[in-house]
């Protein structure tokens, strides 16, 4: 046991993971030893930046700690004081329970537990698993109560090349649109991203560049890379959002990629973008791995 609950570790080949039952994180993933994704040490904290935490029943903000949802409004725990959002969702500090475990794969579970700001039943899995091409991770949210939910999911590594600095790093990433923000960080409107200074779609070297937006994916799936000069790190994700995060609050030396179903404040918007039917599952897939 420790701070984060039990931790899981995984083998296959020259990758190894570390995930923990609190949030089911991702602690870390490595490959011959080297860091593809920003760490902490689990023992003695929890972490800076939601480092690798699972974002359930919704990534991101929502504007206001604030929403409505079949005409009824609901209010929220502000955890962001310096915005009053809610941000990332109920189940990143939840002890979720191991449903199956191997050496290289592992699913945990959590029936996530009502509250008055979200009322609604949800049963969640995370499943992790090792193979040659790197970390593949499936999180699915089932609705197993009798109405309607609205439901959005993410995650939250961040990439890295062994802890190498930011500024020594390229970045390529798609997006056709970015969604601007006030500085609230509440959404403003979506513009083509070839009309702002955050166009990864060619390599971007990161020296002096900020990033802290969502972006529109464009055809699924697609990819971030990570390029250092002394190797890279790719993201591959199946889901029509993204957001890239500069990582200033854990010190510049990796890069946010969060995978989404939807774009932030999502609930604020119309009900059937995030309604999720009784009955109904709804799931978010990446994979991580190094390449050449």
């Amino acid at each position: 046991m420790s701070l984060n609950g039990h931790l899981f570790h995984l083998v296959h080949g020259p990758y190894t993971a570390t995930i923990a039952a609190s949030g089911a994180t991702l602690v870390g993933l490595r490959h011959a030893g080297r860091r593809l994704t920003a760490s902490f040490d689990p023992r003695v904290s929890i972490g800076e930046g939601w480092e690798g935490r699972t974002l359930a029943p919704w990534p991101n903000r929502i504007t206001g700690a604030r929403y409505s949802f079949g005409g009824v409004e609901f209010d929220l725990p502000a955890n962001e004081p310096a915005t009053g959002a809610a941000l990332h969702g109920l189940a990143a500090h939840q002890l979720w329970t191991p449903l199956h475990s191997t050496a290289r794969e592992l699913t945990l579970g959590l029936d996530l537990p009502a509250t008055p700001g979200y009322p609604f039943d949800l049963s969640l899995t995370v499943s992790y698993a090792l193979d040659e091409s790197g970390l593949s991770v499936r999180i699915c949210a089932t609705n197993v109560g009798a109405v309607a939910a609205p439901v959005a999911l993410g995650s939250h590594p961040y990439l890295t090349w062994d802890h190498a600095p930011l500024d020594d790093c390229t970045v390529t990433s798609p997006g056709v649109a970015a969604l601007l923000v006030d500085e609230r960080m509440a959404p403003l409107q979506l513009v083509d991203v070839a009309q702002t200074d955050v166009d990864f779609s060619t390599p971007t070297p990161m020296a002096g560049r900020s990033v802290d937006l969502a972006f529109q994916a464009p055809a699924r799936p697609w990819s971030v890379e990570l390029r250092h000069r002394d190797g890279a790190v790719r993201l591959q994700a199946e889901a029509p959002w993204l957001q890239l995060y500069s990582a200033e609050r854990i010190g510049r030396h990796a890069l946010a990629v969060e995978a989404m179903t939807h774009p932030p404040d999502a609930f604020n918007g119309p009900d059937a973008d995030v309604a999720l039917a009784a009955g109904a599952t709804r799931e978010v897939c990446f994979t991580i791995g190094a390449f050449e």
